[in-house]
């Protein structure tokens, strides 16, 4: 039988993830991580998690793996640059 994945899912994880019953946010985050190293570089990340949050989540909006989404795409949406530095420490 064939695996069902996603275009940007192609080794399947954050489908399997879904398939696990009784699943842990601590393992899906564990999973998540294991796709971020192994996607892509094309489209932005933010592009392919939002259609993975698409293809999996709205089906499953209380699953812990679409937390994991939704926090991926908010961390996406955090600014960027420098936190603390040279005038930082002179305070």
């Amino acid at each position: 039988m064939a695996r069902k994945t996603h275009e940007y899912d192609p080794r399947g994880l954050i489908h399997e993830s879904y398939a696990i019953e009784n699943i842990s946010a601590e393992e899906c985050r564990a999973i998540f991580f294991d796709w971020a190293l192994g996607r892509a570089d094309e489209p932005d990340v933010t592009t392919q998690i939002s259609a993975l949050l698409s293809a999996y989540g709205e089906a499953e909006p209380e699953h812990p793996m679409t937390a994991v989404l939704r926090e991926g795409m908010a961390g996406m949406a955090a600014p960027k640059g420098r936190r603390g530095g040279w005038r930082r420490k002179r305070e």
